[in-house]
């Protein structure tokens, strides 16, 4: 016999009591009852995925202002490889292996990408991939080209989640595209937008972990808002 729950975030949000989803709206996954007597597998992966997704962005953030010179834009690697991705790739694998299949997408969607950033910037700064100097910005402009493209995918598909999950991607799209745009135009002015729209995400994602924070340590969370598609 199985037991039926909803995606890890619906049902983060419904638990609270702050947030008004539909049931209905939720993604169902099917998890065998023996996970519940695990602790590992009763746990909550986002309480691990989003706290480092933000330092990782943060740490962008900082570099697309330009609080490093251009020459260190490498600065933030330690940061994005081995927390950020290294710490998104843990809680892809303990989503999956509760049954959240939507939380799993998003942290693999996520993980791939600063794991893919970091090895294009030290590929790049240390010639790992053989491309000339003259082919090094649509190089860069294939990478956000191609993360805007999964990215936007996400937003679009996720519409049933709770409206902060959907703001948070809008915003990532937004900061791609800015990015995109400076890259491509060599703009300071489009990198730093870039870079404060990589603060408007953070922002976002410390309010969802402040939500779930508030839920593991025995609050009541917060108000995730409704979902922009019911059914």
């Amino acid at each position: 016999m199985t037991t039926e729950l909803s995606a890890h975030d619906v049902r983060t949000a419904t638990h609270s009591g702050v947030a008004d989803v539909e049931p209905a709206a939720a993604e169902t996954v099917e998890v065998a009852p023996t996970a519940a007597s695990n602790a590992f597998l009763a746990g909550n992966p986002a309480s691990v995925g989003l706290p480092v997704f933000v330092a990782g962005s943060v740490a962008l953030g900082l570099v697309l202002i330009g609080y490093v010179p251009a020459s260190a834009a490498a600065a933030s690697l330690p940061i994005i490889a081995a927390a950020t991705g290294l710490g998104l790739t843990v809680s892809t694998v303990w989503a999956a292996a509760t049954g959240q299949s939507a939380v799993a997408s998003i942290f693999a969607i996520f993980g791939g990408f600063w794991l893919s950033y970091a090895t294009l910037v030290l590929g790049l700064t240390h010639n790992w991939f053989a491309i000339t100097p003259n082919a090094a910005v649509h190089t860069q402009g294939l990478f956000l080209i191609t993360w805007l493209v999964i990215i936007g995918m996400l937003t679009l598909t996720t519409l049933r989640l709770p409206a902060a999950f959907t703001l948070l991607f809008v915003l990532v799209d937004l900061a791609l595209a800015a990015v995109l745009i400076g890259t491509l135009n060599a703009s300071s002015t489009w990198m730093r937008t870039g870079g404060v729209l990589v603060f408007a995400f953070a922002a976002v994602g410390i309010y969802l972990y402040a939500a779930i924070a508030s839920l593991v340590t025995g609050g009541a969370g917060y108000p995730l808002g409704r979902p922009l598609m019911s059914s």
